[in-house]
């Protein structure tokens, strides 16, 4: 296990800690928690290539969390062949509709990748790159989620508890990811709270098996 700080800041523009966002590897698995601002620059500084994550969790939806999700999707799926899994996000509401409004049918970049998906320059950047034609969409799977369990892989579990932030004008959450190294948690922006010290102390150990998709659990399902 292994951990990422690409920005521990605020929104606040500083040089060396501006906007919140974190990536965890998990063996051969890479996630993203949080997309603050000039997320996917600093990936690019350390030697991150988007395409190695394949999914994000956001703890909520101000901009200094969520502000290069656009750029960081779209350069995923940009520098695709187009056999990749989709993205998989996952957050409190309004996760999915803050995606869909992005990049799904009617979205404010859909204009973007429906031309880089139609003209035959952006084909050619494609075929060199090794890409499949026809050039797909960008596929993004997102969706809104609750507190429990919401995510288990062969490697990693995750569970979310909710925190105390901003509400009622937005939701927040933590997510705690168990794996077979050790366990850690993040709460975003948060005082401290009965909710996230139980989180921090409840031992959720993964079991071994064998690798497959994740299960996931939506809103109003049992942990």
């Amino acid at each position: 296990m292994r951990l990422h700080i690409l920005g521990s800041g605020c929104p606040a523009p500083v040089a060396e800690r501006y906007g919140s966002a974190f990536i965890l590897e998990v063996g051969a698995d890479s996630v993203m928690i949080d997309c603050g601002p000039a997320a996917t620059y600093k990936m690019a500084r350390m030697g991150i290539a988007p395409g190695q994550i394949g999914h994000v969790f956001f703890t909520h939806h101000h901009f200094d969390h969520n502000a290069d999700f656009p750029c960081f999707a779209l350069t995923r799926w940009d520098q695709s062949k187009g056999a990749e899994p989709p993205l998989k996000v996952y957050g409190p509401s309004p996760t999915r509709r803050f995606v869909d409004r992005l990049l799904g049918e009617d979205g404010a970049f859909t204009p973007d990748w429906q031309s880089r998906v139609a003209h035959p320059a952006s084909h050619e950047c494609h075929r060199q790159r090794g890409g499949r034609m026809p050039r797909p969409a960008p596929r993004v799977e997102a969706q809104d989620v609750a507190p429990g369990k919401i995510v288990e892989t062969a490697a990693w579990t995750v569970t979310a508890a909710r925190m105390h932030h901003v509400e009622p004008t937005l939701e927040s959450l933590a997510y705690r990811f168990d794996t077979g190294e050790g366990s850690v948690v993040f709460a975003g922006d948060c005082g401290d709270s009965q909710e996230l010290r139980t989180l921090s102390r409840t031992s959720l150990p993964v079991r071994r098996k064998s690798r497959q998709s994740p299960t996931v659990r939506a809103p109003g399902a049992s942990s």
